[in-house]
């Protein structure tokens, strides 16, 4: 769905704290995709680049996030192509 992602333990980050990940993903033109609430905090603090996508689903399935990102693809298309926004927050809601 999105050619030239990649995962943080494909680039040697997997142990990585949040700035190294941060920098990574500024310095390479990477949109970070996280369930973790500090990757939010620090796109409030700094800005971007990097892009962020927060995904608020809390303890579920990695399915459920794929489930999730698939079922918004057009809306994170659109976000990922908007020179001016910066950070998406993306979580279920009930149809």
């Amino acid at each position: 769905m999105f050619p030239g992602s990649t995962h943080v333990r494909n680039v040697g980050l997997k142990a990585s704290d949040d700035p190294d990940v941060w920098k990574y993903a500024a310095a390479n033109d990477f949109v970070i995709v996280s369930k973790d609430v500090d990757m939010h905090d620090r796109s409030l603090l700094f800005g971007f680049p990097p892009k962020v996508i927060w995904i608020r689903l809390g303890n579920c399935s990695t399915s459920e996030v794929e489930n999730l990102i698939r079922r918004e693809i057009e809306l994170i298309s659109r976000f990922i192509e908007d020179d001016l926004a910066s950070f998406l927050a993306l979580s279920f809601l009930a149809e």
